[in-house]
């Protein structure tokens, strides 16, 4: 851990006492750390970006991910392998619906 010295306006020491209280039980320091984050995230540099991808032999029919087309069960597709990454392509969080990728769109995704 390592203390830092800044300076606050009074509308924004303001802010950060509200927040903390309202959010993180007066933790002003978690409140600065989820501030940080979400700016990070929202500015696009952050987030879950795709790293590489492990094959899936279907059980039943799915479609691409990526370009819809229809797979018949036994077809070989991708599931995308999510870490933590910096990206303009950055996710905010992982899909919580099925993710398969043909080998067409999996091959063209560029991976962090």
């Amino acid at each position: 851990m390592k203390r830092l010295n800044f300076t606050l306006d009074d509308d924004a020491v303001s802010l950060l006492e509200s927040l903390a209280d309202r959010y993180y039980q007066g933790n002003k320091s978690r409140t600065v750390r989820a501030a940080l984050e979400s700016l990070a995230s929202h500015a696009g540099h952050d987030g879950w970006v795709i790293t590489g991808y492990s094959p899936v032999r279907l059980e039943e029919e799915a479609a691409c991910h990526s370009c819809g087309i229809e797979y018949r069960e036994g077809d070989v597709l991708f599931r995308p392998v999510f870490e933590r990454g910096a990206s303009p392509d950055a996710l905010d969080h992982i899909p919580s619906e099925s993710w398969l990728d043909c080998p067409t769109c999996a091959e063209e995704r560029p991976t962090a």
